[in-house]
């Protein structure tokens, strides 16, 4: 017989809620943990914006994720706000986010995502052709570089490198200008005298907002389209024939920007380290792409078929999720495992708790691609990119992008990995603290050969 549903809060810490965010700040990964090993699921944690129940079970996920979108909204929208803008599909919500959503997602799918493969390897390419060996760097400010060209000429439609060097240092300039705090404390949005962080922010928003809508006015005037997302977005009709306005296409522009640059080059960062500190998964990869030369296959539609390098970019994403959560705020009465919570209640899901739970994950806190050769995981269990109708609208992109880039570094080149890495905030996303280190040792041959692929002999 089914319990009767408890009405109220499920338990939680009685942290103020100070302590909860920056706890939350620093590593949320090990304060979700802490409290689910206490609490179970769900529990409710104090934040500065309210109560926040916290779900860390996959039935409980799903729940939320298969709720009516007339049930949910947006929780936590001003920390986006500044960046993307209140037109991003990240924080518009009801009839408008549906509408929006349907204009914006054919670019992402089929023979259109597709197209973009080419433009993903030659950047993947052009970055490689600019290393030493022997020289150590940062591979994450590599995948950015990579990412954000990826991102500048497949949606921008930005085509000449100077171009493309231009509005890399714009954009770099404002990611690297969005300091936490302005982000999570409302009180530190304050520019005393036009000085300090938050000045710095809004001076490289400024200079960026100048080029997108100096670029969106150009090619209005000129009707200068072509088959880059930004094009096809300003073509694109609403069912009443009406088309996205200026500030609508920047606030877009912007939440693909926060959402493709920044969450790709990570994700790739964390794959090449996990990587090069599990030899015999880097052989299998290594394997998996010597058969493509060897068969003169080695194109975008069969690389991105692989398996061996699906897992890997799978499994990299449960064990190193981008954010750490997702949260929505109910509009109406929502069941919550044993819960009833009224109408207003802001839930999250932890995505990073159920990515490490053993009862779903065996050896949860290990680099083990193979699980995802053995198991097909629910989109309750694996859900590095959210879920329900507010699943990333990107997912199939970053998934594509992460396949051709490692496809185009792993089969021609050798690195080192150069010492260990740990979680750290990079804003409002979490990455490696110290930007995978690695050395560069050069051109790798791929085996041709089936005895070679065979031995991995390379």
């Amino acid at each position: 017989m089914a319990q009767p549903s408890r009405e109220g809060l499920p338990p939680g810490p009685s942290l103020p809620a100070i302590f909860v965010t920056l706890a939350y700040m620093k590593d949320p990964y090990l304060f979700y943990r802490t409290q689910f090993q206490k609490y179970g699921s769900p529990f409710t944690v104090n934040t500065l914006r309210g109560k926040l129940v916290i779900v860390t079970d996959p039935e409980q996920a799903k729940q939320l994720f298969t709720a009516s979108p007339d049930e949910l909204d947006v929780w936590g929208a001003d920390a986006l706000d500044p960046i993307v803008g209140p037109a991003s599909l990240l924080l518009v919500a009801g009839n408008r986010h549906k509408r929006d959503r349907k204009l914006l997602t054919p670019p992402f799918h089929g023979a259109r995502m597709k197209a973009y493969g080419a433009v993903m390897r030659d950047a993947a390419r052009r970055e490689a052709g600019r290393w030493r060996v022997g020289e150590e760097q940062s591979f994450l400010r590599c995948a950015q570089a990579v990412s954000l060209e990826v991102i500048l000429r497949a949606v921008f439609g930005v085509q000449s490198s100077g171009d493309v060097e231009a509005w890399s240092r714009a954009v770099t300039g404002l990611m690297d200008s969005a300091h936490p705090a302005g982000l999570f404390f409302r009180a530190a949005r304050v520019a005393p005298f036009g000085l300090g962080p938050w000045a710095k922010f809004l001076e490289a928003r400024a200079a960026v907002d100048r080029m997108v809508f100096d670029e969106i006015r150009d090619r209005r005037a000129k009707e200068r389209y072509g088959d880059d997302i930004l094009s096809l977005m300003m073509q694109a009709r609403y069912e009443d024939g009406g088309v996205m306005s200026d500030a609508d296409l920047r606030d877009e522009l912007m939440t693909l920007l926060l959402a493709g640059h920044e969450t790709t080059a990570i994700s790739l960062s964390w794959a090449m380290y996990w990587l090069h500190r599990n030899p015999s998964d880097l052989e299998a990869v290594h394997k998996e792409l010597d058969q493509l030369v060897a068969e003169g296959r080695f194109e975008a539609e069969h690389i991105a078929q692989l398996p061996m390098l699906e897992a890997v970019c799978n499994e990299t994403l449960r064990l190193n999720p981008i954010v750490a959560d997702v949260v929505r705020l109910s509009h109406a009465p929502i069941e919550v495992g044993p819960y009833k919570l009224a109408a207003g209640t802001a839930v999250a899901v932890s995505i990073a708790t159920i990515h490490e739970r053993e009862d779903l994950f065996e050896r949860a806190t290990e680099f083990v691609p193979k699980r995802f050769l053995q198991k097909k995981y629910s989109p309750f269990e694996h859900i590095p990119f959210g879920g329900g109708h507010r699943r990333c609208l990107g997912a199939a992109f970053a998934m594509y992008e992460m396949k051709l880039v490692l496809a185009e570094l792993l089969s021609a080149h050798r690195f080192a990995v150069t010492g260990p890495e740990r979680v750290g905030r990079r804003g409002i996303t979490l990455g490696p603290e110290n930007g995978v280190r690695f050395r560069y040792l050069g051109s790798r041959v791929p085996a041709t050969s089936a005895r070679e692929i065979k031995a991995n002999v390379v």
